[in-house]
C-alpha cells in the first residue's frame, strides 16, 4: 500500500510522506504563519516606536528646560538672566558650577546686551557664594563692554548678598529683604537627653580636640572661643567682600554689617542696594534690551529627580545634625 493509499485511508504518515498537493498545502500555511508572525513583529515594533516618540515629545514639552543646558543661538539682542534661588550650597541648584557656567556662557553670547543675576537666596555656603563673587569678578573684568546687575526678589541675605556685591549695580523691589551680612553656626546638645535616657557615651579620639563640638558631650570653653574665632574670620572676609563691591555707595555706619535685615527701601539708604526696580527695568531703561533669555543651567528630568530626593534629603539631615555647620 503506498502512502497515497495510506493518507486516503485516514492512517497517520510522515510530512514528508503525505501526497504533494497534501504537503504544498501544509508548505503554503507555514510559510503564511511565519510572514504573519512577522508582520506582527513589525506592527509591535512600529507601535512601541510610536509610543516612545509620543511620551518623549510629551517630556520635551513638559520639561524642556530640564533638558536643555542653555539656549540654543539667540539670534536677537537680549538680556541674559541667570537664576540664583534657594540655598547656596554643593548639591543645590544654586552651586557655584552652575552659577559660573551660566555667566560665563551669558557673557560669550554675542547679542547679549547685559546680564542679570537674579536673586531670591537665603544665603548659604561661603565657600560657593566666595567662588560665584571670585569668578563672576574675573568674568566681567574679562568682558567689560558687557554691564552685569543683579536684581533682588523677595530675599537677598547673607551668601546672596555676598554674590550680588560682585555686581556693577544692585536692584531691589521696594518690600525685597536685604542683608543678614553675618556668619552663624548652629546645632544641637543631647547630654541631658542622653542622661535620662541611661544612655553612655563612648567616644575615643587620638586628637584633643578631634571631637571638637560633639554634640553629645558636654560644650567646652576653649572650643566655644575656638568657634568665635573661626566665625569672625570668615566675617571678616564677607565684610571685605562687601566694601570691595559696593565702594563709596556704602554707607560708613557699621551697623550694615550686624546681621540684621532691611527693605529695600532702607538697603537703598544705608547704600546695599542702588535703585528700587525689577529685571525689566533694568533690560529696559538700562541695557535697552526688553528681550529676556535665561542662561541658567538646567540638569535633565531623571538628575532633578535622583539629586532632588537623594543629595537634598542627606545634605539636609547632615547640616541639621552637625555642630560644625558654618553659613551666612
Amino acid at each position: 500500500m503506498n502512502n497515497d493509499q495510506r493518507w486516503a485511508r485516514g492512517e497517520r504518515v510522515r510530512p514528508e510522506q503525505a501526497p504533494r498537493w497534501e504537503r504544498s498545502v501544509i508548505e503554503k500555511l507555514a510559510t503564511e504563519s511565519i510572514k504573519e508572525q512577522r508582520r506582527s513583529r513589525r506592527w509591535g515594533i512600529f507601535f512601541k516606536l510610536l509610543g516612545f516618540g509620543y511620551f518623549a515629545a510629551v517630556l520635551v514639552l513638559a520639561f524642556g528646560k530640564g533638558l536643555l543646558n542653555f539656549p540654543l543661538g539667540e539670534a536677537e539682542k537680549h538680556t541674559a538672566i541667570i537664576d540664583v534661588s534657594g540655598p547656596i550650597a554643593i548639591g543645590e541648584p544654586a552651586n557655584a558650577d552652575r552659577i559660573v557656567a551660566g555667566v560665563k556662557a551669558a557673557f560669550e553670547d554675542e547679542n547679549t546686551a547685559g546680564v542679570i543675576l537674579r536673586i531670591n537666596s537665603p544665603g548659604g555656603s561661603p565657600v560657593q557664594s566666595g567662588r560665584i563673587f571670585d569668578e563672576v569678578r574675573r568674568l566681567r573684568a574679562e568682558h567689560s563692554e558687557t554691564p552685569l546687575y543683579a536684581v533682588i526678589e523677595d530675599l537677598c541675605a547673607s551668601g546672596g548678598y555676598y554674590i550680588a556685591a560682585a555686581a556693577d549695580q544692585i536692584f531691589a523691589d521696594k518690600a525685597s529683604l536685604v542683608g543678614s551680612i553675618g556668619v552663624r553656626s548652629g546645632g544641637f546638645g543631647f547630654v541631658d537627653t542622653m542622661e535620662k535616657l541611661g544612655v553612655e557615651r563612648r567616644l575615643i579620639t587620638s586628637g584633643n580636640n578631634k571631637a571638637f563640638l560633639d554634640p553629645f558631650s558636654p560644650l567646652k570653653d576653649d572650643e566655644v572661643n575656638h568657634m568665635e574665632s573661626l566665625l569672625a574670620d570668615i566675617h571678616e572676609q564677607f565684610k571685605s567682600v562687601v566694601r570691595e563691591g559696593r565702594g563709596d555707595a556704602l554707607s560708613d555706619d557699621e551697623d550694615v554689617f550686624n546681621g540684621l535685615i532691611w527693605t529695600g527701601e532702607q538697603a537703598v539708604a544705608n547704600g546695599l542696594v542702588d535703585k528700587i526696580g525689577s529685571e525689566m527695568t533694568v533690560a529696559r531703561e538700562i541695557f535697552d534690551a526688553e528681550k529676556l533669555v535665561n542662561f541658567t543651567p538646567q540638569d535633565g528630568l531623571l538628575s532633578q529627580i535622583t539629586d532632588g530626593v537623594g543629595v537634598s534629603f542627606a545634605s539636609g539631615l547632615v547640616s541639621r545634625l552637625s555642630n560644625l555647620n558654618i553659613g551666612y
